[in-house]
């Protein structure tokens, strides 16, 4: 009976984790739809406050939505201890695809219990200025020398969204989320290297792969150094997701290819960003198009460094743990009004330059702003993080599985041999 029991246990944890496998986020992956992005699977609800006193707590490590008004301010709280750095990061998507302004966007701020601010981030639409997904954070950093921010407890993070009288009025729906950093068990240098390797390097060689990128930063394609080419609409914004190590550069182009539908000039009609493992901003460029290729290259950046953060320059500071790095295309909708409403050829070109160096004296586990190996695999492999999820909890099934029927294998000997020796030992079967 005892048997039977455990036999019985291990086919329902089998069961079980293979429930699990299916059941993980991003089971139902919605990459490049036009037009709509693909919030967090695991996303809670949540309402900002219009004050400090009732604004809405976040946990660490999770994420939440919400929506803001035309230029609406929105309160949460993060509880904070003394010794890990902080993000919380905003991912603004407006709905549909009405008029914004040059100006428009949003800001994420964060200040302590006395009103201190502690880090802050705007980005808006820029030149571009057709509507999607605008990305910021707030972060607490433990700066070496300075008071400010230092202490535990409660701290408070706003999100402010500004539109021109013009622009449209409607909801933007928001994706936000905490992280924390752990401190470092000794302090390191704060001055940055005089010199850093800033020119581009040659083009990566192998010739162009195909992948198509994801609707979100949960469903992000994941790349490796190389030439990645896909297919991309008018109003659409595909994401993807490089490792960067510790002493590792990135650099990154793109060239939307021709089309021979006219000439017609569309201004600033390609945009690609990039942000970093905690969602903050890093960058952006963007191009204007007229039926031949174009392509546009982001900044030459430095390397990724624990110092960077200590840096004025938002490049820069961007660039300040190792992780996964998120690049975002979007094609403009205006694209449509002269080329028709259908794919253009687009090309991604991506070189991770240096070696790999040690990452700081951590003084806990360094959650996402690590790259293991099983990183590098889902980038060699182009899954996104969903994907990586199940493939690691299928393994994990498969490992389960294999030792369970050992088991059961060895058991089931056992049994036969005592009940050999309980009947006497008899001769063995032919």
């Amino acid at each position: 009976m005892n048997r039977r029991r455990g036999t019985g246990r291990t086919a329902g944890v089998l069961a079980a984790a293979a429930c699990l496998a299916v059941s993980l986020p991003g089971g139902a992956r919605a990459a490049g739809d036009v037009g709509g992005y693909a919030f967090d699977d695991g996303a809670r609800q949540v309402k900002g406050a219009v004050s400090t006193l009732d604004a809405a707590q976040l946990e660490p490590e999770k994420s939440y939505r919400d929506t803001i008004g035309k230029n609406g301010k929105l309160y949460y709280r993060v509880d904070l201890d003394s010794e890990r750095d902080a993000y919380v990061s905003v991912v603004a998507v407006p709905k549909g695809a009405g008029k914004v302004a040059y100006g428009d966007g949003i800001k994420v701020s964060m200040q302590d219990g006395s009103h201190t601010q502690c880090g802050y981030q705007d980005t808006s639409f820029g030149p571009a200025e057709f509507a999607r997904p605008l990305t910021a954070y707030a972060h607490r950093t433990l700066t070496p020398g300075s008071s400010s921010c230092r202490h535990a407890g409660a701290y408070y993070v706003l999100v402010e969204r500004d539109s021109a009288v013009a622009s449209d009025p409607g909801a933007w729906e928001l994706e936000i989320r905490f992280l924390t950093e752990p401190g470092v068990r000794r302090s390191g240098p704060t001055a940055l290297p005089e010199n850093w390797a800033s020119g581009t390097p040659q083009p990566p060689s192998g010739g162009p792969q195909r992948r198509q990128g994801g609707a979100g930063f949960q469903g992000a394609t994941s790349l490796r150094q190389g030439e990645w080419r896909t297919d991309i609409r008018p109003g659409q914004t595909l994401f993807y997701r490089v490792p960067v190590d510790w002493g590792q550069q990135l650099f990154a182009d793109a060239e939307l290819g021709s089309s021979p539908d006219g000439d017609a000039f569309v201004g600033n009609a390609f945009v690609l960003s990039l942000e970093n493992p905690a969602r903050g901003h890093v960058d952006r460029d963007s191009v204007s198009y007229g039926g031949d290729p174009a392509t546009l290259e982001l900044d030459p950046r430095r390397p990724v460094a624990y110092e960077n953060r200590f840096s004025s320059n938002d490049g820069t500071n961007g660039m300040r743990f190792a992780g996964w790095y998120t690049l975002s295309a979007t094609l403009s909708p205006e694209v449509a009004e002269a080329y028709g409403d259908k794919p253009l050829p687009l090309t991604l070109r991506v070189n991770v330059t240096g070696q790999p160096k040690a990452a700081p004296a951590y003084a806990g586990p360094a959650g996402p702003f690590t790259v293991t190996d099983a990183d590098r695999d889902a980038a060699a492999s182009g899954q996104s993080a969903p994907e990586a999820a199940r493939s690691d909890v299928l393994r994990v099934v498969g490992v389960a599985g294999i030792g369970a029927g050992t088991v059961l294998l060895l058991g089931l000997g056992t049994w036969w041999l005592l009940a050999r020796r309980a009947a006497g030992a008899g001769p063995m079967p032919g």
